[in-house]
């Protein structure tokens, strides 16, 4: 059971629900469970009506004519993904949108959202579904039988603090929908963020604090604040659980349930990559007014 940092942000059925795969043999009861795991996760947990199921697709998988990344591929392609999340959509927020339900996470960067955004230029719709699906990465992640799921939380090697920080834009919650709910309607999450490669804070879901409804304020001059805040932005505080101090021998190692750490903006990865490597766990990252 998840708890701590977990449970604050949002994420605890994410880190409680096994990794969904079709495997042979499997029953009918279980691939209806795949089906239902490939819409939840294709469709950004939006609910689904019986009558914008895909029936030939469901049957082909069901009969093992497809494989569960080309059932991932028909349901991403389909008149209602397309409908939802493509033609309704500024093109920066589509393109955030398949790089959360394809792959599980945010884009790293502009350089990504760039390479997505001239598929689209020079192709179609389709291509830009295919551009994911094809990819190295979702195929030594997810394989052909498995359930592309939400990963993109999960501090991993690489990764700066400032990408870890901006999946919390797209990710609100277990309970929450990509279609609704959330203040900043359809407008793009990530756009101005990547561009100027900016943190930001990470708050808990509606109903967690009275923090959750925080939107991030338009990029237009800068001013220091806090304690050691840099020309290049504010002061952050950093809430790390499970954090491990170095070992000089055995009896030396500890973990402390909560350590805080405050760092000025141009710190961050640093800061970011220090705490990765002692074995903690972020569990938030706000500003410092």
């Amino acid at each position: 059971m998840a708890f701590g940092p977990a449970s604050r942000l949002g994420v605890a059925l994410f880190e409680d629900s096994d990794r969904v795969e079709m495997c042979p043999g499997c029953s009918a009861d279980d691939k209806e469970i795949i089906i239902k795991a490939v819409y939840r996760q294709v469709l950004g947990n939006a609910y689904v009506m019986e009558s914008e199921r895909l029936p030939v697709p469901e049957s082909q998988l069901k009969n093992g004519d497809i494989s569960v990344r080309e059932f991932v591929r028909q349901v991403a392609k389909s008149d209602l993904y397309r409908s939802r999340f493509f033609d309704s959509c500024p093109r920066y927020r589509a393109i955030e949108l398949n790089f959360k339900h394809l792959l599980g996470r945010a884009p790293d960067s502009y350089d990504e959202m760039k390479a997505h955004s001239a598929i689209l230029d020079a192709g179609t719709f389709e291509d830009e579904i295919d551009s994911y699906l094809d990819s190295d990465e979702y195929q030594d992640t997810y394989g052909e039988y498995i359930v592309p799921y939400i990963r993109g939380y999960k501090t991993r090697n690489g990764q700066s603090m400032v990408e870890f920080t901006h999946m919390f834009q797209l990710l609100r919650g277990a309970s929450s929908s990509d279609l609704k709910g959330n203040l900043a309607g359809k407008k793009p999450r990530l756009n101005s963020l990547v561009i100027n490669n900016t943190p930001t804070p990470i708050v808990p879901p509606s109903g967690a604090t009275s923090g959750w409804s925080f939107q991030n304020p338009a990029l237009g001059s800068r001013s220091r604040h806090g304690v050691g805040a840099t020309a290049d932005g504010k002061s952050y505080r950093i809430e790390v659980t499970g954090y491990r101090a170095k070992a000089v021998n055995r009896i030396s190692k500890f973990r402390r349930s909560n350590q805080v750490f405050i760092v000025p903006f141009d710190k961050l990865s640093d800061e970011y990559k220090r705490i990765h490597k002692m074995g903690g766990v972020i569990a938030s990252i706000t500003p410092i007014n």
